[in-house]
């Protein structure tokens, strides 16, 4: 994977007041409430948000969103910690969790609200973004290709609280069974060292 060098940061100031600084990267990858359950037990990662990106409306609702209508992905805005986790391999860990190469759908899920999306914040994430979807395509790890957009971000829009951390609280639900419990079981698998303990 490439390095992940000169990302601009987002400065926050954590519990400690240590002035550590954090940087964010929006991603679509079919139903926030998959891609959620995988972010959120990244090590580095410090807060994952479901909500709405790459739309042409402000505050939209899901059911605006689930339409179509609007233009909007499904997205997770995440804070990470580079020094843990650089943005090279939260971009690795986003490609292998999903099919990048259907448009406009994963598995069941069809429509633009479930397209792949990377919504870079900076240049040097834009960069990074286009060397790791490019290094994977000629990798061939996919039969076909990746469509994957890789779009300036120009705002998120934080989904409604029932949608936030949906897995966590809901691990009994029939798609939260059928669906996210076997990817998580993959994941946790392909990824194990990266995860929190």
């Amino acid at each position: 994977m490439p390095r992940a060098a000169g990302i601009e940061t987002i400065e926050f100031t954590d519990m400690k007041n240590t002035g550590k600084k954090y940087d964010t990267v929006t991603l679509g990858a079919g139903c926030f409430w998959c891609v959620e359950a995988i972010f959120e037990r990244l090590d580095g990662v410090t807060e994952v948000t479901s909500g709405y990106s790459g739309g042409r409306i402000a505050n939209p609702t899901y059911r605006e969103v689930t339409s179509g209508r609007t233009g909007h992905a499904e997205v997770i805005q995440v804070t990470y910690d580079p020094d843990v986790i650089p943005f090279a391999k939260l971009l690795e860990i986003f490609f292998m969790t999903h099919d990048p190469t259907t448009l406009n759908r994963q598995g069941a899920d069809v429509g633009t609200q479930y397209r792949s999306a990377i919504f870079y914040h900076s240049d040097e994430q834009k960069q990074i973004a286009e060397e790791v979807k490019s290094l994977l395509e000629r990798e061939k790890i996919w039969h076909d290709p990746i469509v994957t957009e890789i779009t300036a971000f120009t705002g998120f829009y934080k989904a409604e609280d029932y949608h936030q951390e949906y897995y966590r609280n809901n691990p009994d639900q029939g798609y939260c069974r059928m669906v996210i419990a076997p990817k998580m079981e993959k994941f946790e698998k392909l990824f194990r060292e990266y995860l929190q303990d």
